[in-house]
């Protein structure tokens, strides 16, 4: 298997992972959501919990990778504004805490940049 086959797994895995902790330990991800969006926190937390599991099941099926793969990189952007809001709450916390809070925002564009790599690989094989 070439490292071009391996990236959307890799990037799938990296999804299912993040899905399954918004319902194993919802309360963290409760915390980053925006109080701007309607409803409760904890909503918002499974529904992107949900997504991340749908976008992690579309990238590892070679025939709807590539329109998952734009959807993932949208989703990557979309949840940028509870990054935001996570190194805003926590610029007052320990160094580490502070590093971790800040070092999200950067790791967006890389998340980005690969799902749209995966969608330019079409729908690769498996």
């Amino acid at each position: 298997m070439s490292r071009s086959d391996r990236s959307p797994l890799l990037l799938a895995g990296l999804l299912a992972a993040a899905g399954v902790a918004h319902f194993a330990v919802p309360r963290p991800f409760d915390a980053i959501v925006p109080r701007s969006l309607p409803g409760s926190p904890r909503t918002w937390t499974y529904a992107s919990g949900a997504a991340e599991l749908a976008l992690a099941a579309g990238l590892a099926l070679p025939r709807t990778r590539r329109t998952t793969a734009l959807a993932t990189a949208a989703f990557f952007a979309g949840v940028f504004p509870a990054n935001v809001k996570m190194a805003v709450d926590w610029r007052h916390r320990p160094a580490p805490q502070r590093a971790v809070a800040f070092g999200r925002l950067p790791l967006q564009v890389p998340l980005v940049l690969w799902a749209r790599g995966v969608a330019r690989g079409g729908e690769g094989r498996s």
